[in-house]
C-alpha cells in the first residue's frame, strides 16, 4: 500500500475518524440518493469501516506512551552487550534468526525466509546520527548480498539528510515508538 494513500492514512488516523467518514459517506447516499438506490451506494462505505477496524485492533494493541517512554529510558541506561542482548531477543521473538557479527559496519544478521538483513545498532546512543554510518551500513549490505539494512537509534537526532539517505536506499531506521515495540517483543 502507498504510504500516502487514503486507506494508508485512515490506518495510521484515530480509529474513529473511518467511522465517521463511513457513516458520512453513507449518510449522503441515502440523502442525496433515490431511495431503492441509496442502500447500494452506501456499501461502498464498508471498506472505509473496515478500516476503522483495523485501526481500532492495532491502537487498542499499541503500547501506551508511558511504556513507550519506561523502554526507551530502561534501553538507554543500558551498556551495549545488554542492549544487543535484547535486540536479539526480540527479533527471536518475530521469527528470525539472529547472529552476531563482527563487521565495523553491522552488529546484527537477521535470517528469515531464506533472505537475511544487517543491523547496525552500536551507535544506538549518539547524540547525532548523520549520513556516514548509513552509508557504511548500505555498502555493507551490497557487499553481503543482504535484502536490506536497519539502523537503530535510540537517541539523539537523525538527520534530514541521513532520513533522505535512508529513504533513497531502502535502509530502515529504528526508532522511537517502532523501536520500542519492538524491545517489549523481547519482554513477552
Amino acid at each position: 500500500m502507498a504510504p500516502n494513500s487514503g486507506f494508508a492514512i485512515l490506518l495510521r488516523s484515530p480509529w474513529w475518524v473511518s467511522f465517521a467518514i463511513a457513516a458520512a459517506i453513507a449518510a449522503a447516499c441515502f440523502a442525496l440518493m433515490p431511495a431503492e438506490l441509496a442502500p447500494f451506494a452506501a456499501v461502498g462505505a464498508v471498506p472505509i469501516a473496515v478500516i476503522g477496524c483495523i485501526a481500532a485492533w492495532r491502537q487498542w494493541r499499541a503500547p501506551s506512551a508511558a511504556r513507550v517512554q519506561g523502554v526507551l529510558e530502561a534501553a538507554a541506561a543500558m551498556p551495549w552487550r545488554e542492549f544487543a542482548a535484547l535486540l536479539e531477543r526480540a527479533w527471536r521473538a518475530e521469527g528470525y534468526a539472529v547472529q552476531g557479527l563482527n563487521s565495523q559496519h553491522a552488529d546484527l544478521r537477521l535470517d528469515k525466509d531464506g533472505q537475511f538483513t544487517l543491523v547496525a545498532a552500536r551507535r544506538w546512543k549518539a547524540a547525532t546520527h548523520g549520513v556516514e554510518p548509513l552509508r557504511a551500513l548500505q555498502a555493507e549490505v551490497e557487499r553481503q548480498g543482504a535484502r536490506t539494512g536497519v539502523y537503530v537509534a535510540l537517541q539523539g537526532t537523525v538527520s534530514e539528510s541521513a532520513r533522505a539517505f535512508a529513504k533513497d536506499n531502502a535502509l530502515v531506521l529504528l526508532e522511537g515508538a517502532t523501536l520500542a515495540a519492538l524491545l517489549l517483543k523481547a519482554q513477552g
